[in-house]
């Protein structure tokens, strides 16, 4: 059993997220440049390769056949879920294409409480409303922008892949539970890139050598986030660690306005300074139930 250390994960969260924010808009570049199903299946070989070597090094047995099914339900739920936010994420601006997945938390929220059995605290659910509640001042503002249709086509993937990923966030609770934060980052992208490879004879395009070492860096980023959130969800409960994904909205506001030169509106920052509150009362949440129990 992991021991629990809440204000520790809160602080490994957080740093987990930042990064996956930074893949996030490296394979936005990517998605627009070779296609998000191309993308996320060079990305997903190449992250094999580095959970591979961890893997091997760190000596760890085969999962036990519950372990294992346990990770498949995974792969299968995360690869479909990035797949589809990739490609929405190619057609919105990239601080909407974040705050619109913001509903998997909240989502997840409440799957925490019929899955897992936790209880979820008047506290937790108020941070949560008031984050989302920022969410819903920050698309009131880009609702007036006129991006088209396949912004639209893009949006809607993003909500499917959001609601994807509520589920997959359950999983990852369970996962962290009884296996390690490598092998957990491992097998995530062994059973997506095997999913993804079964489209490879039709969709498969071989990426030029420009593309590799963007490839190879959003590959990387998403292994470590993947391995900093799997240490983090073991030791604190889901509905403590939930708010935390809101912060993802901040790093793609700053990283849009830098990487892609989209404008950073009055709403959108009111919008996140709501986000950031309601992430600091979830994480100043005090006498919290123990929620990590011992895997049978």
């Amino acid at each position: 059993m992991n021991p629990r250390n809440p204000p520790a994960a809160f602080g490994v969260a957080v740093l987990g997220i930042a990064i996956f924010a930074m893949m996030d808009a490296e394979m936005k570049q990517l998605s627009i440049a070779l296609g998000a199903y191309n993308a996320l299946l060079w990305r997903s070989f190449i992250g094999v390769l580095i959970g591979g070597v961890f893997y091997a090094f760190g000596r760890m047995p085969w999962p036990s056949r519950p372990v294992l099914r346990l990770h498949i339900q995974r792969g299968v739920a995360g690869g479909g879920s990035v797949l589809l936010f990739f490609w929405g994420l190619a057609r919105v601006p990239l601080a909407q294409g974040v705050a619109l997945s913001f509903i998997a938390p909240l989502l997840a929220l409440y799957l925490a409480a019929v899955l897992l059995k936790e209880k979820v605290g008047q506290r937790t659910v108020l941070a949560s409303l008031l984050a989302f509640a920022g969410v819903v001042v920050i698309l009131a503002g880009q609702a007036r922008m006129e991006l088209g249709p396949e912004a639209l086509k893009g949006s809607v993937a993003i909500l499917v892949a959001a609601s994807l990923y509520a589920y997959n966030i359950i999983l990852l609770k369970r996962q962290a539970l009884v296996a390690k934060p490598a092998e957990v980052a491992f097998f995530l992208n062994l059973v997506a890139g095997v999913m993804l490879a079964l489209a490879a004879p039709w969709f498969a395009i071989l990426p030029g050598a420009e593309h590799w070492p963007g490839l190879t860096a959003s590959a990387v980023a998403a292994f470590v986030s993947l391995m900093l959130l799997a240490w983090a969800y073991a030791r604190a409960e889901a509905q403590y660690l939930l708010p935390v994904e809101y912060t993802a909205f901040v790093w793609a506001a700053l990283l849009g306005w830098w990487v892609f030169g989209e404008t950073v509106s009055a709403p959108t920052i009111g919008g996140a300074l709501m986000i950031v509150a309601g992430c600091l009362i979830a994480a100043r949440r005090k006498g919290a139930p123990d929620g990590v129990a011992e895997p049978a």
